[in-house]
């Protein structure tokens, strides 16, 4: 059944979330870094099983030296000031109690204009979900994000008051859930504008003003306008910063930025750790960025197919840095082998 407002509500006659078209919703990085890497995906329309990912292949053809040298100026972006148009013409669908966007609406949307990287048409003209050092993936939704969303659930993992960063955040979701569990401060990083702003703050203004359980809306349906909750926008979106670029670029901007800035209690990254040549940079941004006593939740595959990374090599590049302690707390052995690590400071209490 779906519902019709300025936006709409994809739910099926049950009023439970319909399973995402296989072929679209990808799940915490890109579809195609799945395939060659053996990430499962979800578009943000569907959830799937991992593959490998297309744009591996291009990858591989490049040297180390060209991998290196793509670096994405980092960006503040600003919320809009009328909310309204944030979710205008948009499809907005249910999983595991979370809103997000359509993609396949988005994408149709920006190739007709509005996508200003050009991240869209590059993706479908070279039938990639990942381009490196052009499009890393964000616009889609990876298996390893509903990893940690449960991880997080199951662990009890407190965020009242916290400050979080949900880092290579694509969807944003996990940051949403953080939200949810009332933190303090939620920040948003993808390597992508476009993500910013036509997938991540989009999916956070439906999580603002849309909560509750799937028992409740089965009460009472959805109005036919914005809902008296959406005065609350203004207060969640305080609590939030979005910010685009490649991770050391948005780790000085935040550290040189005349705005107050405290690091992170918390920092979620999911399926962020396909590519070796990236470990450095993700390293020494969380070691910028996380404070003292924090903690660092990543998810990952055991390994990326094609590509070479994963959670043990992860680790073991983490310990020869010897900044960071780490522990895999729990593994996921259905398809793929899954992991959820935690990462804090050695000196760390």
């Amino acid at each position: 059944m779906s519902f019709r407002f300025n936006f709409f509500i994809d739910e099926n006659e049950n009023n439970e979330p319909e399973t995402p078209d296989k072929t679209d919703l990808q799940l915490g990085s890109p579809k195609h870094k799945q395939e060659s890497t053996g990430k499962s995906e979800q578009t943000a329309d569907a959830v799937s099983d991992s593959s490998p990912r297309p744009g591996a292949a291009k990858h591989q053809d490049e040297t180390p030296s060209e991998r290196k040298s793509c670096f994405k100026a980092a960006k503040e972006h600003d919320v809009p000031d009328d909310l309204n148009k944030v979710l205008e013409n948009k499809v907005i669908e249910t999983e595991s109690d979370l809103y997000y966007i359509k993609m396949s609406v988005v994408e149709m949307m920006c190739l007709g204009g509005g996508d200003e990287e050009g991240i869209i048409s590059k993706s479908v003209s070279s039938h990639s979900d990942l381009i490196p050092g052009v499009y890393e993936g964000g616009l889609k939704i990876w298996e390893c994000t509903f990893d940690l969303i449960d991880y997080l659930s199951e662990a009890e993992i407190q965020f009242t008051n916290k400050t979080v960063l949900d880092l290579g955040c694509g969807a944003g979701l996990v940051g949403i859930v953080a939200l949810r569990g009332k933190a303090g401060k939620v920040h948003f990083q993808d390597y992508n504008s476009t993500v910013i702003d036509k997938i991540t703050l989009p999916n956070v203004v439906a999580n603002s003003i849309y909560k509750g359980s799937r028992d409740d809306r089965k009460v009472s349906q959805p109005p036919l306008k914005r809902p008296k909750k959406a005065e609350c926008l203004p207060d969640v979106l305080a609590k939030c910063r979005f910010f685009s670029g490649e991770w050391s670029e948005v780790s000085q901007l935040l550290l040189s930025s005349n705005k107050p800035f405290s690091k992170y209690d918390i920092i979620l990254t999911s399926e962020t750790i396909y590519n070796p040549d990236y470990y450095s940079a993700l390293h020494d941004t969380l070691a910028q960025l996380l404070d003292k006593n924090g903690r660092v939740y990543l998810a990952s595959k055991a390994h990326y197919f094609g590509v070479g990374g994963g959670i043990y090599l992860f680790e073991k590049f983490t310990e020869e840095r010897k900044v960071f302690r780490t522990s895999i707390v729990k593994k996921i052995d259905k398809g793929l082998q899954r992991c959820i690590m935690e990462m804090a400071f050695k000196d760390s209490s």
